[in-house]
């Protein structure tokens, strides 16, 4: 097929969205809505599901109040006041419609069955506690996407959970204890490398704020004697950390 027969590609925007208790409506009630639904609610979203059957699992959050059920077809009503919207029926003319309706109402929205269709894709997602991984093929390969996650899942295990929140509390040290930018920047870059990252890890999460800032300073004079010497530094991230 010649450039001009192919369909341009969809050019996404990665973001994190901040969606702890605004309203968010899936519609459908099978696996797929599900799985979106299942997702939202680790956000701390409020979920509205809208279909006439749910998955016993979607039931049964339905009967615990984790979500609000409306057991019908999906209505252009079912829309306001919504922060997202996930068009997850199994009746792609109904996603159309729904998706149309959405946009009537400046709703983003998810299509399930045509992801091109909509105004964003949902990744692939691996969560550490605050670390969060996000994987999508945009659109074009959501298998793809699936795969990359479980490696992910496999490579960081449930004990970076722990290492992200120690490092939020670190950040918040530096920044309220260190006025100078460049040193902040040069402590940053220290607490995620192999060293710190393992030190964090010996503490725990329930290390003072002080002691973990004096650890931080000690290993980045530490860092800076290596380099002194013409040694390699420290590697940064978790790349080599186990």
């Amino acid at each position: 097929m010649g450039e001009r027969g192919r369909k341009a590609m969809t050019r996404y925007y990665p973001v994190m969205l901040r969606i702890e208790g605004k309203r968010c409506v899936v519609f459908g009630g099978g696996a797929v809505a599900e799985r979106k639904a299942a997702g939202l609610l680790e956000a701390g979203a409020a979920v509205t599901v809208v279909s006439p059957t749910l998955t016993p699992l979607l039931e049964t959050w339905a009967a615990d109040g984790k979500i609000a059920a409306d057991r019908r077809l999906g209505a252009a009503d079912d829309l306001d006041g919504a922060a997202l919207a996930f068009a997850a029926t199994d009746r792609p003319e109904a996603n159309r419609r729904l998706a149309e309706e959405a946009r009537l109402r400046g709703v983003p929205v998810s299509v399930a069955d045509d992801g091109e269709a909509g105004d964003f894709v949902a990744p692939a997602v691996v969560r550490r506690g605050d670390l969060v991984f996000a994987v999508s093929a945009s659109g074009a390969g959501p298998a793809l996407a699936a795969r990359l996650a479980g490696e992910l899942a496999e490579r960081y295990g449930p004990e970076y959970g722990p290492l992200a929140a120690a490092l939020r509390r670190v950040r918040a040290e530096v920044r309220a204890a260190v006025p100078d930018a460049a040193d902040r920047r040069r402590l940053l870059r220290t607490a995620v490398g192999d060293a710190a990252l393992a030190e964090w890890r010996r503490l725990g999460p329930d290390a003072a704020g002080a002691v973990l800032l004096a650890r931080l300073r000690a290993l980045a004079e530490e860092e800076e004697g290596r380099r002194g010497r013409g040694e390699p530094p420290d590697p940064p991230g978790f790349a080599h950390f186990s």
